[in-house]
């Protein structure tokens, strides 16, 4: 065989088990050297278990891997990075107290055993990115530089490291489209000397743009490996999920009819704000200002998105607005009445819910079952407790709903959250949040990390609570979702609101300049 027709990796028959769950059954996945490559599938699909076998982390049931044409069992992340496989995770593995070149060093007994050679470090930094096109100055301090240029600094780390296979997780989740754009620079030219590029991502626009071979996973096989010229972005969608998708967008949606007949935008949009945001200013405790005197209105019958490049102040802005963070000054109303230091409970009475942006985190209990993390929010009150009493039936019921209005996949009730697929778990806080009917929505990234399935059923209920009446609050670093959803957009920069736009005003390149803190 010519040795110019042997893939840089190989991955054969691949096997993993947890249990009696099989994870993946039997995959194969080629790249060729100077290939980028998709890696495409649901949440749920064997993607990451995949790449964690590649990177050392997980142990395969069968299978092998061939790097060259040579068989190599990868046992260890150690074994992976001497092999030159490299991963960028989606959330940076970066000191900030530390520069470019302390990073790049860390856990590296080549750059010297006890005291690392910082300036022969720095030169060979140096000298890769300007071969790559990285532009990072090697003793930078991490906290100094851009989400971007953070991005750029885990390239070079692997890229140090000898890595001749890359694995991109979800690489543009947090850069503005401009900042993607320089990353696709980047990975075009890494590329073209060589580099053997897996590029996980759920957006299949860039997909399109970006890469060559694409291989699609469902329920831990592999469906279809194609060329990416020879599909679009529909028949993608259609691979990942085995059945059509179609995706909302705003014109698309027929306004519900409500008891006092069919609502219209318009008419909501004439009625008092149910969500007022004055003068706002919000500081981390003895730290920086992180809200910086914003003004908000979200009327009955629309979807206010809120855009910026994550670390700008939205996360900061939805907590206050929803009781998880107090206010140094300015005022927050729902519904006309001043909640600026009312607890949570007082606001969800007024009709405030709220998807959080991190499930995990602030949103559910894993080890507890989908029923009791039905009722978190509510468990204190009528129906589901009554003089003391918790009502079971009641809980029943709300949980039984939940599962079938929002198409919770689960063994059951008592399944633990924990166990569900990323969608599944996004659904259950979902129902939860839209099961008490509420007037106002505020919603964090509502789809992150979501495959384009789960995507469009969090979309088709964001629209549905407009069409109802609620306003909406919808915090997104995803411009396609913020383009599709929203009647109007803010623009936040360095905790202030740059900008806002009407949805018949707005481009991509407009948005992207203002989420750069420029004047669009």
């Amino acid at each position: 065989m010519n040795s110019s027709s042997i893939p840089l990796l190989d991955m054969r028959g691949i096997r993993v088990t947890f249990g009696s769950f099989v994870a993946n059954d039997a995959v194969d996945l080629a790249v060729a050297a100077g290939e980028i490559h998709a890696l495409l599938g649901e949440n749920g699909a064997g993607k990451s278990t995949l790449m964690r076998v590649l990177a050392g982390l997980l142990v395969p049931a069968a299978g092998e891997i061939r790097i060259d044409g040579k068989i190599e069992p990868i046992g260890s992340a150690h074994e992976a990075m001497r092999l030159g496989i490299g991963m960028v995770h989606q959330h940076f593995m970066l000191v900030p107290t530390l520069t470019v070149a302390e990073n790049v060093c860390l856990g590296l007994a080549s750059t010297g055993r006890f005291i690392p050679d910082l300036k022969t470090a720095a030169a060979k930094i140096r000298e890769l990115a300007k071969t790559y096109g990285l532009d990072i100055d090697p003793n930078a301090r991490i906290a100094d530089l851009s989400i971007a240029g953070q991005q750029r600094v885990e390239i070079l780390k692997a890229l140090y490291r000898g890595a001749r296979i890359l694995i991109l997780d979800e690489p543009t989740a947090v850069l503005t489209p401009q900042e993607a754009e320089g990353l696709f620079r980047i990975l075009r030219s890494l590329a073209a000397q060589g580099t053997a590029i897996i590029f996980i991502s759920h957006k299949l626009n860039e997909v399109m743009a970006l890469t060559s071979k694409v291989t699609v996973l469902r329920l831990g096989k592999v469906v279809a490996t194609a060329v990416t010229a020879e599909t679009d972005a529909r028949g993608l969608a259609r691979m990942m999920v085995g059945a059509e998708i179609n995706l909302p967008k705003l014109e698309d949606v027929l306004i519900a009819e409500a008891a006092n007949g069919p609502l219209k935008g318009e008419v909501w949009a004439e009625r008092d704000p149910i969500l007022s945001v004055t003068d706002l200013i919000c500081r981390n405790p003895r730290g920086p200002v992180r809200v910086d005197r914003v003004n908000l209105v979200v009327k009955a019958g629309e979807i206010v998105g809120v855009a910026g490049v994550d670390g700008n102040g939205q996360q900061e802005l939805a907590e206050a607005i929803v009781g998880l963070r107090s206010a140094e000054s300015g005022t927050i109303a729902i519904e006309g009445e001043d909640v600026t230091r009312a607890n949570v409970a007082r606001r969800i009475a007024l009709g405030l819910a709220h998807i959080p942006e991190d499930r995990h985190r602030t949103a559910l209990v894993e080890p507890m079952s989908i029923r009791d993390n039905a009722v978190l929010e509510r468990i204190g009150d009528a129906p589901f407790s009554k003089g003391g009493w918790i009502d079971r039936q009641a809980i029943d019921g709300l949980t039984a709903a939940i599962i079938r209005d929002f198409d919770v996949r689960a063994s059951g009730p008592d399944q633990p959250v924990g166990t569900l697929s990323g969608g599944n778990q996004q659904k259950v806080v979902l129902g939860r949040a839209l099961s008490r009917d509420p007037s106002l929505l505020v919603a964090v990234q509502p789809a992150r990390g979501l495959d384009v399935g789960a995507t469009a059923f969090v979309h088709r209920q964001l629209l549905a609570r407009r069409a109802a009446g609620a306003g909406v609050l919808l915090v997104s670093t995803e411009l396609d979702e913020i383009l599709a959803l929203s009647d109007r957009i803010v623009v936040m920069f360095k905790g202030g609101i740059v900008g806002e736009l009407a949805r018949a005003d707005v481009t991509v390149e407009r948005l992207g300049l203002m989420m750069a803190g420029r004047a669009a």
